[in-house]
């Protein structure tokens, strides 16, 4: 009984993260320099916002609704976030379109590209993502 608990238990887990699918940044070759404010970037890539360097570290959930769909929930993009300020860092899950406050200042994860497509049949793959933050 004990092996069959040991066996099921990967795929328990799975079924009940559903969407929450953790994404992470690509392994090697990471371009860590800061672009221009506005500039989306991937996993991995720095862009500076005002004085916030923001660097998308993995994508915690893309269940948004496939832009070539109706749904009845738009869904959600939560994308795990290094936020370096002047003499501080901190890392936070971001979510589409909701804005964040730290240290004074209150920032934006307002766009992530490629959007799914319905009947696509693939998951996007990490390097593909772009994200674009903003201050608000």
């Amino acid at each position: 009984m004990m092996q069959l608990a040991r066996a099921l238990a990967p795929a328990l887990l799975a079924a009940c993260l559903g969407a929450c699918t953790i994404i992470p940044a690509p392994e090697g070759g990471l371009e860590n320099v800061a672009a221009a404010p506005g500039t989306p970037v991937g996993l991995g890539q720095a862009v500076t916002v005002g004085k916030l360097v923001l660097t998308p570290q993995a994508v915690v959930e893309d269940s948004r609704c496939p832009i070539n769909a109706r749904c009845v929930w738009a869904g959600r993009l939560v994308v795990t976030t290094r936020i370096d300020g002047p003499g501080w860092r901190e890392t936070a899950s971001l979510t589409l379109g909701e804005p964040y406050a730290t240290h004074g200042q209150t920032l934006a994860l307002v766009s992530g590209e490629p959007g799914r497509e319905a009947g696509a049949g693939k998951e996007t793959i990490p390097a593909d993502y772009r994200f674009t933050y903003e201050l608000k």
